[in-house]
């Protein structure tokens, strides 16, 4: 699969005609993990404009995740046997990534989001190994995920989950470790070696100590020790002061506001629209300028960049749809979305556990910098892992209902062909329903119609004038073969690069 080139020239303009099937598929692939046939009914014919603003809505006043029972506990808590020990906590892990697992489910724009963010400030549980600590980072994620970026930037750094992770519970006026402060910089804020300087880090580290715990993780929230803060002058930014964590970050978002929002609206940008950036072919640099610019100006809103890109003529251009690679959750999660088949907390965790196989463990990213994204997710060993595990998701929900494998076409195919003798009108509508823009050649899709006509058929079986024992030709709504011939059909389409990308 080669890397897609960016030839999108379109601009930040409102996209005002009526959404097709293929753009309202197309918003919700990028903004949710996708949707089912009959919420992509409901946004077709609908405008940009009213549907961003009511996704956008629900984001914000989404719920986060309750507090588990466990949500504060401390080493104190846990049975003094390590292996009971061992087994409550991982116990509470699953818990825990089970009811996030459903968030991003149900949620669609504010935990895209939340997901998004854990890839930004990245933290890694294996590292500081506490499930309280993990619950806070979650809820700060989602509290933030579409409001005020300063204001995020501000509570995920006072996170314990963070200050283990880069080491600001270890960060000493009298001793600064200065490994929070360098990716305050270099990943969260303003990109590497764009803006800052090593006495810049040097400064803020000493600002931010005091977070410290005494060095130990015993699952109790790291609190700020005046005793351990450095009071002495510092200078960040060319700005002196005896300054402290506060100051940090207003110091930063003043002094170095036009390169955040360039730094942050590029990785918006590449997340959302097109992993190539760059400006050989098309005006990204251009739209992400004038994001920056929203995001400015706004105090650094979240809402009104993220509004102004979803709504425009840029977003829903040709050249942005079915170019980006689906991550494994995209796979997963959107194969749940996209056949509305059913599904229980044990298909979710099961979704989890797939992903960690083919390289994307949840509330695990591989280092600092988070995973790399699209192309990342595609070799050798990962693409035959995703052939064969979504092969055990589809055979598993056949085995629980074939049915709903014939509801699943019924659904696509529409109330006016519901009942349709004519097997192309099936598979064009699943193959439009599972991939962007459809398959590349006439020959794909004659593929496709191959896999659906299933082997052990009589000959003519789809022909006008076929009849046996006074049964008449194949029916959508009738025939028993159907939910097998879906059932194949899928198989078939999630092998197809096509269905790799959203």
């Amino acid at each position: 699969m080669e890397l897609l080139i960016n030839c999108n020239t379109a601009t930040l303009a409102p996209y005002t005609p009526p959404l097709d099937e293929v753009r309202a598929a197309h918003l919700y692939r990028r903004l949710g993990f996708s949707a089912s046939v009959e919420t992509i009914n409901l946004a077709t014919g609908q405008t940009a404009g009213a549907l961003v603003d009511n996704l956008i809505n629900q984001a914000l006043s989404a719920p986060v995740i309750p507090i588990p029972a466990w949500g504060d506990w401390t080493a104190d808590d846990y049975p003094e046997d390590d292996d009971l020990a061992g087994q409550l906590r991982r116990a509470q892990r699953d818990e825990f990534a089970t009811a996030y697992g459903n968030s991003l489910l149900n949620n669609n724009l504010r935990d895209r989001l939340s997901f998004f963010w854990s890839n930004h400030f990245v933290t890694e549980l294996e590292v500081y190994d506490c499930n309280s600590f993990l619950y806070y980072y979650v809820n700060c994620l989602q509290r933030n995920a579409l409001g005020n970026f300063k204001t995020f930037v501000s509570e995920i750094g006072l996170t314990s989950a963070m200050l283990f992770y880069l080491d600001g519970a270890y960060n000493n006026g009298n001793n600064p470790n200065e490994n929070y402060a360098r990716e305050l910089y270099e990943l969260f804020a303003l990109g590497e070696g764009n803006g800052y300087t090593e006495e810049d880090i040097i400064e803020t580290a000493k600002a931010l100590s005091g977070y410290t715990n005494r060095g130990e993780v015993d699952c109790t929230q790291v609190t700020f020790d005046p005793e351990r803060h450095d009071a002495g002058s510092k200078t960040i930014f060319g700005q002196t002061g005896n300054w402290g964590y506060d100051d940090v970050i207003d110091i930063l978002f003043n002094e170095r506001p036009n390169e955040i929002g360039r730094f942050i609206c590029t990785k918006l940008y590449e997340y959302f629209v097109h992993p190539d950036s760059s400006d050989d072919a098309g005006n990204a640099q251009t739209i992400i300028t004038a994001m920056a610019s929203t995001f400015v100006s706004n105090n650094f809103e979240l809402a009104p960049v993220l509004s102004q890109l979803f709504k425009s003529q840029h977003f829903f251009d040709e050249t942005a749809i079915g170019v980006i690679i689906k991550s494994p959750f995209d796979l997963y999660l959107g194969l749940l979305k996209e056949t509305n088949f059913a599904y229980d907390d044990g298909t979710v965790i099961n979704s989890i556990d797939a992903a960690r196989l083919i390289g994307q463990e949840l509330f695990e990213p591989v280092d600092v910098a988070g995973w790399q994204r699209n192309r990342q997710w595609i070799n050798t060993n990962f693409i035959i892992g995703r052939w064969l595990t979504m092969e055990v998701f589809l055979e598993r929900f056949f085995t629980a209902d074939p049915e709903q494998f014939r509801v699943l076409a019924m659904d696509a195919v529409g109330t006016a062909n519901s009942n349709t003798s004519n097997p192309e009108i099936v598979v064009n509508a699943l193959v439009n329903k599972f991939t962007p823009k459809g398959l590349l050649t006439d020959q794909d899709f004659q593929n496709a119609m191959d896999a659906f006509k299933i082997d052990d058929v009589p000959e003519n079986y789809y022909s006008p004038d076929y009849i046996d024992g006074g049964l008449s030709l194949w029916m959508l709504a009738v025939s028993a073969e159907v939910p097998t011939q879906v059932y194949v059909l899928l198989r078939h389409l999630t092998r197809e690069p096509e269905f790799q990308l959203k």
